[in-house]
């Protein structure tokens, strides 16, 4: 019988950080939800009204359960947790989520699909797209970012905090339509403060946004610590306020880290933004 999800609340609450047993018999109940508007409180969203839209994409590359002879399936898995769902999960909770199914016995794939749209559902509080791979498949995954990438820009750097007032646009009357890309943020964890690698897409109408102030505040995050999520939105906040565009999207590809990359993006003009992985992912 599953048991209730209990687990709820602030993320040094969580068991990021700390020494976990390895549990390999499933239980939902490892996922620790983390409400959204905590941060957003920071960014002065309204609970009701979010001035975008977007997903969050996890790809877990390190799926396994057994079959009901126990021999082991091994598949990835992507998941799409909607960006207006109440809760984001806690990125150790969702490992070892996964690892829970290593050594349970299951009469099918479609069964485990079936409980990761129940269980990350009712953890995140909306319903959660799965997709889920066969190693065997020969799709190209790897790709470019799209757009223009700043990071040859010849550039003096002295900030490494998050400084939304590095960000100008140029002196301009005419608006422009442009995708600008980076490889150069870097983040660190809320909790454990390990490095979080990433590449971040940006695609806006407006007041061209002058491309060296953005760099440099791209590689402002270098310090900071938060979420995937939440610097995403933190950088599509930014933006609007200090450039003040028309449209705007904002994804970040993140490097994988214990098996799983997040991938989340924020728009408020654009319903769906599919981006190749990068080769480091």
């Amino acid at each position: 019988m599953t048991k209730p999800l209990t687990n709820r609340g602030s993320a040094v609450n969580s068991l990021l950080g700390q020494s976990t047993p390895y549990c390999a018999q499933y239980d939902p109940t490892l996922l620790f939800p983390i409400p959204r508007q905590e941060k957003r409180d920071e960014l002065g969203f309204d609970l009701h009204y979010l001035p975008f839209q977007g997903l969050d994409i996890w790809t877990a590359f390190e799926v396994s359960w057994l079959n009901q002879k126990g021999k082991p399936n091994a598949v990835i898995a992507e998941f799409a947790f909607p960006a207006d769902s109440p809760n984001l999960i806690e990125s150790k909770s969702l490992k070892l989520y996964l690892n829970s199914f290593n050594g349970t016995r299951f009469d099918s794939q479609q069964q485990v699909e079936e409980l990761f749209i129940k269980d990350l559902t009712l953890a995140c509080g909306d319903s959660v797209d799965v997709l889920i791979r066969s190693l065997n498949f020969d799709e190209t995954l790897t790709g470019v970012l799209p757009g223009e990438n700043l990071d040859s820009l010849d550039i003096e750097v002295t900030d490494y905090q998050v400084n939304p007032t590095l960000l100008t646009t140029e002196p301009s009357s005419e608006k422009v339509s442009e995708t600008l890309n980076s490889h150069l943020l870097k983040s660190n964890c809320l909790v454990t403060g390990q490095p979080d690698w990433g590449s971040v897409v940006i695609r806006y109408e407006g007041m061209p946004i002058n491309h060296e102030n953005l760099l440099k505040y791209f590689i402002s995050f270098r310090e900071h610590n938060e979420f995937h999520e939440q610097c995403v939105e933190r950088i599509f906040t930014d933006i609007m306020k200090q450039c003040k565009p028309d449209n705007l999207t904002v994804y970040a590809r993140y490097v994988r880290r214990g098996g799983l990359d997040i991938n989340p993006y924020r728009s408020n003009f654009e319903d769906e933004f599919d981006i190749a992985r990068t080769i480091r992912q």
